[in-house]
């Protein structure tokens, strides 16, 4: 990816609608859940407390739509962004193949993109890492604006489960985005580090390999992470 994509952060990409359904509702002794309850069956919640569990949950229904489609927008375009990057991989490094047999220097190779590819900024690949950033940290912000004052991930029900364990996966899916961040901005300055293309191939083939993955597994996280929701 480009070094625009080093600015990037994660956010739980696919926050589908949260309803209230009796199924998945957290755990009913929880106060926070005392209180809403109380609030919608007109009892008298203390004070402040009624107003402001309501007015979250307003907060959170409006927002809640929103951040599901962009989510999916993000992962459509992460998608582009993956297959792009795994024909960059392949045009300068072949799949555990020598310099002189890549499709950039095989005679009568033919590199995705034509041969510019192979010596210029592969434009393809950098925007489409820029979309992505540039998605990726609009669903977060709307993601720091959602709050879950009643605790829905809270509780033994289905509901609570899945919504746990989509959190933990965005810790998963940031620290893969991070490493091959900082292994993309690496590859594509590799002059800067003191790693030239044809002298330390195999270098840059080794790095280039653990970036591709990187992205792979993480472009995997973030699916597994929306499918919870979308199979449950």
């Amino acid at each position: 990816m480009g070094p625009l994509a080093a600015l990037l952060v994660a956010t739980p990409i696919f926050g589908f609608q949260l309803q209230l359904e009796p199924a998945y509702m957290p755990d009913a002794t929880s106060p926070a859940v005392q209180v809403a309850l109380q609030q919608a069956e007109g009892g008298d919640a203390e004070g402040p407390a009624r107003g402001s569990i309501a007015e979250q949950m307003q907060t959170r229904a409006r927002l809640t739509p929103l951040h599901k489609w962009m989510g999916i927008a993000t992962w459509a375009s992460m998608t582009v962004t993956v297959a792009l990057g795994w024909a960059q991989y392949n045009n300068l490094y072949g799949f555990f193949s020598s310099r002189e047999d890549t499709p950039c220097v095989r005679e009568g190779g033919s590199p995705a993109f034509g041969r510019r590819a192979c010596v210029d900024t592969p434009w393809p690949h950098l925007a489409s890492s820029i979309l992505t950033t540039a998605l990726y940290t609009s669903t977060f912000s709307l993601s720091l604006r959602m709050p879950d004052p009643i605790g829905l991930d809270e509780g033994d029900g289905e509901y609570a489960r899945n919504l746990r364990r989509h959190k933990r996966l965005r810790w998963v899916h940031l620290a893969g985005m991070i490493a091959q961040n900082v292994l993309g901005i690496i590859i594509a300055n590799s002059e800067t580090f003191g790693l030239n293309r044809s002298e330390d191939y195999g270098t840059l083939q080794a790095l280039s390999t653990v970036h591709l993955a990187l992205g792979l597994a993480t472009y995997a996280t973030l699916t597994w992470a929306g499918l919870i929701f979308l199979l449950n």
